[in-house]
Parts: structure tokens; C-alpha cells; sequence
């Protein structure tokens, strides 16, 4: 039991460091990635299924396999909120943030659902026995739910930087921002693609009318405050 114990803990421990680095962006996903990855996993799975079937994987390797997948999917979420709340911590207060129920109270809300169920489904505080599956399954429900909470769909426009999912840009690297549309707010940043390379990259968001003000008060005030660390950043990549 104690070997069975460690070996959880060490691969959760595995999983929040996987996590908290920031090799893997939100970003970064493309369609292609996302059905790729989605094809190895249906493979594994039937490759799993078949063998369990025919008897070559008796359920208690499975049983084993399947705590520790749930226990690393757990640590990797649990790490990769840590990244979030650093991320937020160490960008400063928020300057302006659009807000409405839609967009930031209910992905909260079922956040916070995926934390109770996951509690209720580790059996902790049930009568059930508590085992490696119920556990491992509940944990990474929690910690997936814990990693909603610290994810905005919105861009967060903070005194440091402004933060767009799970990336976080600083005022200096953003080159310009106009209105895309009456309602879509464009931002242009530069973004370090591998070692020296940089990109262009963009963003939109919808700001709704009467906060066009605010938001356009803290553009030109950071643009402002940011520009020669900007230019320094343009002269420093040629």
C-alpha cells in the first residue's frame, strides 16, 4: 500500500512540475494538434480495451494505470493554476476587465460545480470506501476546476501587462491597438517564437460601447508610459 501511496505522490509531483513550466500555451493549439493528440489517445485506449478483453491486462494493472493517468492529469492542472496565479500576481492590479455574467461569473460557477463533484467523487466525506480510482478521478476533477477558476476568457488589461488566457504580455511588447469593428477591440504584440525569432501576433475582444472610454484611457496611458522600453525592445530585436 505504501509503494502504491509514493508512487501516486511522485507522479503528482511529476504533473505539477509538468504544469507550472511554461512549455505548453494555450496558444499554441491548433486543430491539427488538438485531433492529433485525440487520435493517440483513442489508439491507447482501444489498444487497452483489446487487451483487457483477451486477458493479457488483468484489471488490477488497469486499476493501477488508470489511478496514476488521473493522478498525473491532477498534478498538471494543479501546476498549471500555480503558473496562473503567479502569472496574475506578478502582473499587477487590474485596469479594466469587461464583465458580465456569460464570460466571467458562469465559468466560475461551473468551476466551482467540478470542485464539489470532485470532492464528492474521491469519497472523502461519502461512505464508500476510498480507493485509488475514486480518489485519483475526484483529485484531478478538483484541480481541473481549480485551474477554471484562475482562466479568463477575457483579456485582463493589468498595470503590468495584459493578460489573455493563459499568456501574459507586457506593455512593452505591444506595438499598437485600434477598433476593429464598433464593438472589437484589435491588439498587436510581438511574441518570442523560439530562442531570438520574433512574430507579430494578435488579438480581439469585444468591448461593449459605454466601456470604450475606459479601456481606450488605459491603451494610450500605458502606450504612453511604455514607450521607450518599447522602442528599446524593437532596437534590441534588429
Amino acid at each position: 500500500m505504501w509503494i502504491y501511496i509514493i508512487f501516486l505522490t511522485i507522479l503528482f509531483v511529476c504533473g505539477v512540475i509538468a504544469g507550472e513550466r511554461p512549455w505548453f500555451s494555450l496558444r499554441t493549439l491548433t486543430p491539427a494538434r488538438v485531433l492529433n493528440f485525440a487520435l493517440v489517445v483513442l489508439v491507447v485506449f482501444t489498444i487497452m480495451m483489446t487487451a483487457f478483453i483477451t486477458g493479457f491486462f488483468p484489471q488490477s494493472a488497469a486499476a493501477v494505470m488508470m489511478a496514476g493517468l488521473y493522478i498525473l492529469i491532477a498534478g498538471f492542472f494543479a501546476g498549471y493554476a500555480f503558473r496562473m496565479f503567479r502569472i496574475r500576481t506578478d502582473g499587477g492590479s487590474i485596469l479594466y476587465q469587461h464583465r458580465s455574467f456569460w464570460v466571467d461569473h458562469a465559468p466560475s460557477l461551473f468551476a466551482v460545480g467540478l470542485i464539489i463533484y470532485g470532492v464528492y467523487r474521491t469519497s472523502v466525506l461519502g461512505s464508500l470506501p476510498v480507493t485509488g480510482i475514486r480518489f485519483s478521478s475526484g483529485l484531478s476533477l478538483i484541480c481541473f476546476g481549480i485551474f477554471g477558476w484562475t482562466l479568463k476568457v477575457v483579456p485582463e488589461f493589468r498595470s503590468k501587462g495584459v493578460l489573455f488566457l493563459d499568456q501574459f504580455i507586457p506593455w512593452k511588447r505591444i506595438l499598437s491597438w485600434r477598433w476593429h469593428s464598433e464593438d472589437v477591440l484589435l491588439v498587436e504584440y510581438i511574441v518570442q517564437d523560439g530562442e531570438s525569432e520574433n512574430r507579430i501576433k494578435q488579438f480581439v475582444t469585444s468591448i461593449p460601447p459605454d466601456e470604450h472610454k475606459e479601456v481606450e484611457l488605459v491603451l494610450k496611458s500605458k502606450m504612453e508610459e511604455y514607450a521607450e522600453e518599447r522602442s528599446e525592445e524593437l532596437m534590441g530585436d534588429d
